[in-house]
């Protein structure tokens, strides 16, 4: 199938709204997923989060956002999650199904409440996302993930070969979802040195046979190309029955909308600044999905906070999606210059135009630098998304601050939201700053930054003492290649 253009989009009252249909019942009609760039046949939700990327290298998206109630006030974590997933999923899964792997999903987490609000000043909140096996929010979509690929691939009798880049916690997450699992090996691509020890203890040390970890001398966004290029080499894919749990993953996204439901109904209706540490733009894009499907009952605001990698910033107010090279910063894992789900905002902004997509990124590709359509362009202002971006110094600074203010050590990508937060107040709206991680997870930048130390829960103190295993492997396609055949063999 080839499409060009999916409805047009308006903008109202600050969120792109599609004429197309959405308030219809997913589960009469089947739910469909489409690539952002139009020359892959549609699919379903199963489909779409096995398959990670789809065949013409787009992202998945559903061909309209079901309507969904939002959250009530007291409402269990799963059970929301439970009604967003099935939301998504149509027909391919049975609500008790979904229950199941929800609450199989959240029984792992350290917090009853799952992802906890905690009030840190008159009217601002650490949406507290770190509760999970690794510390991370990853672990709210992961944990599912690994459920709902429990599930699928028992019921087929297939067995799946998974594939992520990591930036540092996505690789963790992985590990402890999908560690031992009997239908899926996982091969992991993390940058060598460029994660936090703590970071790669998590990913490294599960001691399972199906996990496997592979360490390059790059940075994060050359091992998300050779992913991308492994997933584009269709014979590959195929015979290696390869899948894939980055953010771009849409099952992920999914699952990240729930926490924002939850927010909301917790703060009795009230307006509110979502402030999103932001690398890839998987949680960022999960509250626009959550405000497009009614889960935000007052719109959509958020603040994508980016540290010195501010690609999507500059995009943000150029219009230019350019690339250079990423630099050290003390938030690793916020240290991209490409932003892969943009995409599916792309996507949206352009009037879910497919040829304009793919014309953005094929250039984006040969020349490392592309215009968005103007169509997109005019529309940046009002998609509800807008974009800050701090510095290495005022990161250090926000978490001596932080902990000063408080009494609260924080992680430094959290460091980066209450750094934005900060810096624009707004009592006229309560502000919940994403708290990505635990500051336990970086305990050195931490000290340095406060004098204090950050200790992990008991729970994860394990990762300390486990052996660690992983290979050393040169970035390059071949390599990465040649070694993922040899597991799959």
């Amino acid at each position: 199938m080839v499409g060009a253009r999916h409805g047009a989009v308006g903008c109202v009252s600050g969120l792109p709204l599609s004429k197309g249909p959405v308030a219809v019942s997913q589960k009469e009609r089947g739910m469909k997923y489409i690539s952002t760039r139009g020359q892959s046949e549609p699919v379903d939700f199963i489909g779409a989060c096995l398959a990670g990327l789809a065949p013409d290298g787009g992202l998945y998206i559903p061909e309209s956002y079901p309507a969904i109630a939002p959250a009530k006030p007291g409402e269990p974590y799963s059970q929301v999650a439970a009604r967003v997933i099935s939301a998504f999923a149509g027909d391919t899964l049975t609500q008790e199904e979904v229950l199941g792997l929800c609450e199989r999903a959240y029984a792992t987490f350290a917090h009853q409440s799952v992802t906890p609000l905690t009030q840190s000043g008159p009217s601002s909140w650490l949406l507290e996302l770190h509760h999970g096996p690794t510390l991370a929010f990853k672990d709210v979509a992961m944990q599912l993930i690994g459920q709902l690929y429990d599930l699928v691939l028992g019921k087929t009798g297939r067995r799946m070969t998974i594939m992520c880049a990591t930036s540092g916690d996505t690789g963790g997450a992985a590990a402890a979802a999908f560690a031992g699992a009997k239908h899926a090996d996982l091969v992991i691509l993390h940058p060598f040195e460029r994660v936090s020890p703590i970071q790669r203890l998590f990913m490294t040390t599960t001691g399972a046979g199906n996990v496997l970890n592979l360490a390059l001398d790059t940075d994060f966004d050359e091992c998300q190309t050779i992913v991308k290029s492994l997933f584009a080499d269709r014979d590959f894919v195929d015979r290696v029955s390869l899948s894939g749990v980055n953010s771009i993953n849409w099952a992920r996204i999914a699952a990240q909308m729930v926490y924002y439901a939850t927010s909301q109904a917790a703060l009795a209706g009230q307006q509110i600044r979502f402030v999103v540490p932001s690398g890839n733009m998987g949680d960022a894009l999960a509250g626009y999905v959550a405000a497009r499907c009614g889960l935000l009952p007052g719109g959509l605001d958020i603040v994508c906070a980016v540290n010195e990698n501010d690609a999507l910033m500059r995009l943000f107010n150029s219009g230019v999606m350019s690339k250079r090279p990423t630099v050290a910063t003390p938030s690793p894992a916020m240290d991209i210059s490409i932003p892969s789900n943009f995409e599916r905002i792309l996507f949206e902004l352009s009037g879910r135009d497919s040829d304009a997509v793919r014309s953005v990124y094929e250039r984006f590709k040969q020349a490392g630098e592309a215009e968005l359509p103007e169509t997109a362009t005019g529309r940046l202002g009002c998609s509800g998304i807008r974009v800050q971006s701090v510095s290495n110094a005022d990161t250090m600074e926000e978490m001596r601050q932080f902990e000063s203010d408080t009494g609260w050590l924080i992680c430094p990508h959290t460091a980066v939201g209450t750094r934005v937060a900060r810096l624009a107040p707004n009592s006229d709206v309560a502000t919940v700053v994403l708290a990505t991680a635990s500051p336990a997870k970086f305990p050195e930048t931490v000290l340095e930054a406060t004098g204090r130390e950050a200790k992990l829960p008991d729970f994860a103190t394990g990762v300390m003492s486990n052996e660690e295993v992983f290979e050393r492997v040169e970035p390059t396609l071949g390599a990465v290649r040649s070694r993922v055949e040899r597991l799959a063999d």
